[in-house]
């Protein structure tokens, strides 16, 4: 196939971003709604996190591979420019849980002692806590997948160097990946004593290598051919994304059909569809990192208050309350990222 040129600004993917996010957040508040029930999309909304992971590895090849290709690839510049990304927030969320949780204790609230774990503190500090620096969950939870990142960021150029030279092979990319990333789902319950999507700070490093190959490869098939039905490959990929998900319950599965939603999602970036494309659909993506980031510290405070203020000592709320606290999520999370995220950002760039 002829190489086309690529849009440079993929905003479906963007907007995906926030699906991602909402689909972790609705995994984690789950439990606070009052109800028995539990969809099996709902139950799955861990995977939102290698959604991220696949989704990383394709956009850093968009912006990266040709330069690494042509010889202009700094890794010093991507290293800074990646940590003025995900750093700023990182250390802000880090220090906002060690208030609360400093405040919660001289208050009499009680909270799980994993809140304030010292011996992991340094780890957390140094973003390596996924890499088996620490044997105990803590702190802000979700950052470990910040530290895998980290982690792949570290070695993209190793990543760079395979795609690079698979570039004019793309099937034969995706299919070593894909075969990757299953065999390492298979073998790795025989080692460790559980499936790979439940490794977060033990063995989450090892958790995005697969997801991460994968969406260079899948990087690499779009820019071979993306798909000439984009709107029709994108109906299909959400298909197979919620009967993966939501019927079949596979894990595995579930990630590759992932896989084939962002190649169809970029295949429509020359295309005018207001959901994907608009500005407020666009702008949920880019405040998606803080919502991932202020999730677990929102949580601690949201329900901690609203359990006082109704006293519902469970801590399941009702539907409009529920969707109040999520809601909630989303201011903060934008306060988070236009006044620390964003401008820390830009001033490490400078």
């Amino acid at each position: 196939m002829t190489q086309i040129p690529a849009p440079k600004n993929l905003r479906p993917l963007t907007s995906l971003r926030f699906v991602a996010a909402l689909w972790v957040v609705l995994f984690s508040f789950w439990p606070h709604l009052d109800t028995t029930l539990a969809p099996l999309l709902v139950e799955k909304g861990y995977l939102g996190v290698d959604l991220f992971f696949v989704l990383s590895g394709f956009i850093l090849c968009h912006v990266y591979l040709e330069r690494f290709g042509a010889g202009q690839f700094s890794y010093k510049a991507f290293i800074r420019a990646r940590l003025a990304r995900i750093y700023p927030l990182h250390l802000a969320t880090l220090l906002a849980v060690m208030a609360l949780g400093l405040a919660a204790g001289a208050a009499g609230i009680a909270i799980s002692h994993n809140v304030l774990n010292w011996q992991s503190f340094i780890p957390n500090l140094l973003m390596v806590h996924a890499w088996g620096f620490t044997h105990e969950a803590g702190w802000n939870h979700p950052s470990w997948s910040i530290s895998a990142e980290w982690f792949a960021y570290l070695t993209f150029p190793a990543y760079a160097f395979g795609a690079w030279r698979l570039r004019n092979r793309p099937l034969l990319a995706v299919l070593l990946a894909a075969n990757f990333l299953v065999a390492l789902h298979l073998l790795f319950p025989l080692w460790a004593g559980f499936s790979l999507t439940q490794a977060t700070y033990h063995w989450g490093a090892l958790r995005i290598v697969p997801c991460f190959a994968y969406g260079c490869a899948l990087y690499l098939a779009y820019r071979q051919g993306p798909l000439h039905r984009p709107l029709a490959g994108t109906v299909l990929a959400v298909v197979l994304v919620l009967l993966s998900a939501g019927w079949l319950g596979s894990d595995t599965l579930t990630v590759l059909s992932c896989g084939s939603l962002i190649v169809a999602l970029a295949s429509l970036s020359d295309r005018n569809i207001p959901l994907l494309s608009s500005k407020p659909s666009v702008w949920l993506g880019e405040i998606s990192y803080a919502i991932y980031m202020c999730c677990a510290p929102w949580l601690m405070v949201s329900t901690n208050l609203v359990a006082r203020l109704t006293g519902d000592a469970d801590k399941q709320f009702n539907l409009l309350i529920w969707l109040g606290i999520i809601i909630g999520l989303i201011v903060v999370s934008a306060l988070a990222h236009h006044l620390i995220e964003r401008p820390a950002r830009q001033f490490l760039r400078r």
